[in-house]
């Protein structure tokens, strides 16, 4: 008997152990549980992680361990899940869980460059710096794009107090109306706090 598998995909600048909870709950339901560090993060090696990184983490991880077909995804996780779903065929039968996910990069951006006090000089360069490595725009890492590619059953679940990816960035998602995506809005658990409740 195959077991079902769930990947747990931590957020930036976390690491799976932190996700360690989960752990009990989903084996007594009949999965087998994996989880990785992303490159450069817990105990993995390297000193920066990229989403494109991220993704190819994951693509290792499908082709050593898979089929994979539920994920439970926290913040980076969940942008970086979204792009990985987009390149391989899957359907309703893969279930996702997003917590909190880094749902807009540019606003992720705009947050780095305001706290930071950067004008629109390096803005400009930081973003031809981006399309230089990666062959698109900042905008294209978006869970709001990629979403129409995504074939999932997806729980998209969010705290209204989020500072860190704004609440604003996800009811842009939910004004789409994809059957696919069912919404749960938390108050009060902040961007970490939510996926350790």
């Amino acid at each position: 008997h195959q077991h079902k598998k769930v990947l747990i995909l931590h957020g930036f600048g976390s690491a799976a152990h932190k996700f360690h909870q989960y752990i009990s709950p989903l084996v007594a339901k009949g999965y087998e549980v994996l989880a990785f560090d992303a490159p450069a993060h817990g105990q993995s090696e390297g000193k920066i992680s990229t989403l494109p990184d991220y993704i190819e983490m994951i693509m290792k991880v499908v082709e050593l361990y898979g089929p994979i077909d539920a994920f439970i995804c926290h913040s980076f996780g969940g942008l970086a899940i979204t792009h990985y779903l987009e390149t391989v065929k899957h359907g309703p039968q893969t279930k996702v869980v997003l917590i909190a996910p880094a749902t807009e990069t540019t606003t992720a951006i705009d947050s780095f460059f305001r706290f930071l006090q950067l004008n629109d000089k390096v803005r400009k360069e930081f973003e031809a710096l981006i399309y230089l490595r990666s062959g698109v725009k900042p905008s294209h890492f978006s869970v709001r794009r990629a979403m129409k590619h995504v074939k999932a059953s997806v729980l998209w679940i969010h705290d209204e107090d989020d500072k860190i990816t704004p609440l604003s960035d996800v009811l842009r998602v939910r004004e789409k109306n994809y059957p696919n995506i069912e919404f749960l809005f938390t108050r009060g658990l902040g961007h970490s706090r939510i996926y350790r409740d």
